[in-house]
């Protein structure tokens, strides 16, 4: 593992392989999401007690991130928002490590949420380029909240501080994606290849 410093490089040791998994999405897989194309360059792979899943780091055309999360065959197409300004509660309490359950609610950049899951995760390997350092067994406390339009947002509290990152649900084919994994058993969509 190498961590790049603007003009510099500093090695960081070995990193365990990812465990194989059946995502059809792969670092150089290209597509549009967020009214540009993107570039998949780096994933990270997280594990909880039940299952693991993928996020994935889009490249956009304008030089920006997004993340693409994978888990159990849904897509969300992820950015990262500023912790500022009007909060609302159930984020600041996430923030000061107080509880939340799932079925709580909260109005995130302007719409309206419910926390969906709560769960302490670890990193069980990454790949590519990302814009941190993610070392295996790397513990963050990840919760998901969604709405009924399809919107999703999820905020991330580990050793560096929280995170909230906001989007929405996205099909595979609304990706318009290129350069996909090939999988035994499974053919490409025409379109996808």
């Amino acid at each position: 593992m190498v961590v790049r410093y603007s003009q510099t490089a500093q090695g960081m040791g070995t990193a365990a392989v990812l465990p194989f998994d059946i995502s059809p999405i792969q670092i150089g897989t290209e597509g549009q999401c967020f009214d540009q194309s993107f570039s998949i360059i780096g994933r990270v792979r997280w594990a909880w007690e039940d299952g693991a899943w993928n996020e994935w780091l889009m490249l956009m055309a304008d030089g920006s991130h997004a993340w693409l999360g994978e888990a159990m065959g849904q897509f969300m197409a992820l950015r990262e928002v500023e912790l500022a300004g009007s909060l609302p509660q159930v984020i600041r309490r996430l923030m000061n490590d107080t509880q939340v359950r799932p079925g709580e609610s909260g109005n995130i950049a302007g719409h309206s949420y419910e926390v969906a899951d709560v769960r302490t995760v670890h990193c069980i390997g990454c790949e590519g380029e990302l814009p941190f350092t993610a070392p295996s067994g790397w513990k963050a406390l990840s919760v998901d909240f969604r709405n009924r339009d399809g919107r999703c947002a999820s905020f991330q509290k580990d050793r560096h501080g929280p995170s909230l990152y906001v989007g929405h649900y996205v099909t595979l084919a609304s990706l318009q994606p290129r350069n996909l994994r090939p999988l035994p058993g499974w053919s490409l969509p025409a379109d996808a290849a």
